[in-house]
């Protein structure tokens, strides 16, 4: 049985999900489409108890909350605001920031609509996701510092990050892309990415950096072109032009919208910009996929999506 049916319109996404119970019977019939099924005992029948928002199963009595392991885990945010936040998530062109979220929801606090927004990011990473496979454009670029003083394209610069991407070629098209933070451009590393990426037998079109030349022994059908020398050669054809746009669209998305990322949470809004870039064709579907993928995410708390730094970055 297939996922239930979605609003095609804000309207009607609006009068779809006006209050808390048809946010829980939309969630109800996500996470068991052909029925309930106990977690414990695989039993097939159980009670609601709208009080505390729990399912009962009639066979072993066991209690399981329609949002336990997904990133509604434990929330004091209301359902319905939860879902316009996943809705203006994955269906605005540009996404939405932090500072936009609070005031579209009239959400009190910034670090309300911060949080809701990372539990999400965190949520578009699927475990399962296959490697891209036929040809594949990978290249590295900088985020976040002065691009400036730059030699051969690969000297870091101040407060900048690298970051590696990789895009299928779909004809004179993309079709989907991978992107990771990494700590340099190192022959292991942007193998190792390579390898984690994209399927064995695949061709790799690259520009003419050594670090990967590894790749043709590594299964993979290497197509190093340089764009010095394709320059000097009058060349008019671009070099890898899929993945520099992808690139360009990262950088326009994140100094957009956002303004500006922190290096700890930079993972998390490439996360957000492949999950959306993938389903770019279908973005009304990317609501009911971020929900469904949340289902396999362990949850994530405040505590720890700020372990490691002072918490919300007020420009995002």
């Amino acid at each position: 049985m297939s996922r239930p049916d979605f609003p095609r319109t804000i309207l009607e996404f609006q009068a779809r999900f006006g209050d808390e119970k048809a946010c829980l019977d939309y969630l109800l019939e996500c996470r068991w489409p052909e029925g309930y099924v106990c977690p414990r005992c695989q039993g097939r029948s159980a009670w609601p108890l709208a009080a505390r928002g729990l399912w009962e199963c009639a066979a072993c009595g066991y209690q399981v909350s329609l949002t336990a392991g997904t990133v509604l885990h434990k929330t004091h945010t209301a359902l319905h605001l939860w879902f316009w936040a996943a809705y203006l998530m994955t269906t605005g062109t540009p996404g939405i920031s932090a500072r936009q979220l609070q005031r579209q929801l009239g959400l009190s606090r910034y670090e309300t609509a911060w949080t809701m927004l990372h539990k999400l990011r965190r949520a578009m990473v699927n475990p399962e996701r296959t490697l891209l496979t036929g040809e594949v454009e990978v290249d590295e670029c900088e985020v976040g510092g002065p691009e400036i003083g730059r030699r051969g394209g690969r000297s870091l610069t101040a407060r900048a990050a690298h970051v590696v991407v990789a895009v299928e070629v779909r004809g004179q098209g993309s079709g989907r892309v991978r992107m990771k933070v990494i700590q340099d451009a190192s022959g292991d590393t942007l193998t190792g990415f390579v390898m984690d990426t994209v399927a064995r037998g695949a061709i790799v079109h690259t520009d003419g950096w050594m670090g990967y030349a590894p790749l043709a022994k590594k299964g993979y059908t290497h197509r190093p072109r340089s764009q010095r020398a394709a320059k000097k050669a009058g060349d008019t054809d671009p070099v890898l032009p899929r993945v520099h746009r992808a690139i360009s669209n990262l950088k326009t998305w994140l100094r957009g919208t956002h303004r500006s990322v922190g290096d700890e949470h930079l993972q998390v809004y490439l996360d957000e910009f492949t999950f959306r870039y993938n389903r770019r064709g279908t973005p009304m579907a990317a609501f009911q996929s971020l929900l469904g993928l949340g289902t396999t995410q362990a949850p994530t708390t405040y505590r720890q999506i700020t372990a490691h730094d002072s918490g919300p970055d007020p420009a995002t």
